[in-house]
């Protein structure tokens, strides 16, 4: 089913959900129907279907915009911790995770889908002698995305845009793209979101709507707020979405609370963003 351009949508795990049907009753509740989807195993927002959640969902009525995967290990504690079991970051994890990206490209196929998004790992500075063996990881991702007829989507937030950018440059992968998620560089103290956007635009395949606030105290997590009131300015984000021409779903990620403040924080993003998007 064709999503319409600049869709509210939700990322699942946000809701907290176990099954499509739960999944199916929240977005009916908050009265959209474009969700991104997770993967779904037991270390990621599993799902009680299991092997069948494929079949469930595409039965389910909903449009989903793209899957997303997490990988075993990633902890995210503190911006220490993410750091080093965060993506492909650590050399000793990349085959077991390469064989998990695998399996996140079948399901992706399986959900009728050709976008699956994900975090990287933090990717080495220019002249780090850890770049050239990431880099090479990344192009493998890309090798294997390709032929599976999947773009892969990195998130953004732990490295500057600069970085970012010059990453994808020196990749040449055209499918290798940008899940642009704003708060996520507040919450790791890097970029503004507003400044950066055109540098990343022309490889923005998604973006996750969140809101955060910068660390007090370096070396510490920003904090994570409900959309529109912190610093990313939700009001303008939107503004330069459609500036740029971007015309992908705006998918709410909640990451903070139990499930019911997550679908009051959620709804209250759907009406903020339905403003915005009628300005």
């Amino acid at each position: 089913m064709a999503i319409p351009p600049l869709a509210i949508g939700v990322c699942s795990w946000s809701l907290q959900v176990t099954n499509v049907p739960e999944l199916k009753t929240f977005l009916d509740k908050l009265g959209i129907d474009v969700v991104q989807l997770a993967c779904g195993d037991p270390h990621h927002a599993s799902w009680a279907e299991g092997e069948d959640l494929p079949s469930a969902a595409l039965a389910a009525g909903f449009k989903m915009s793209g899957a997303m995967l997490g990988f075993p290990g990633e902890d995210y504690t503190t911006p220490q911790t993410i750091e080093r079991t965060g993506g492909f970051g650590d050399s000793a994890t990349r085959p077991e995770r390469l064989e998990r990206f695998k399996w996140g490209l079948a399901r992706t196929k399986a959900l009728g889908l050709s976008d699956l998004m994900l975090h990287a790992g933090f990717i080495p500075a220019v002249g780090s002698p850890e770049r050239k063996a990431f880099l090479d990881t990344l192009a493998t991702v890309s090798e294997l995305a390709q032929a599976a007829g999947v773009t892969v989507a990195f998130e953004t937030g732990q490295e500057s845009a600069a970085l970012l950018r010059r990453t994808l440059d020196d990749l040449k992968c055209p499918n290798l793209k940008v899940n642009f998620d704003p708060a996520n560089m507040l919450l790791y103290d890097m970029d503004d979101p507003l400044r950066v956007l055109d540098l990343l635009a022309p490889d923005i395949r998604s973006v996750h709507l969140k809101d955060a606030n910068r660390p007090t105290v370096k070396g510490t997590w920003g904090t994570e707020v409900p959309l529109g009131t912190g610093q990313t300015n939700t009001r303008e984000f939107v503004k330069a979405l459609k500036r740029i021409g971007f015309t992908g779903p705006l998918c709410i990620e909640r990451e903070v609370g139990n499930q019911q403040e997550r679908f009051r924080d959620i709804e209250h993003g759907v009406r903020l963003l339905r403003e915005c998007l009628a300005s």
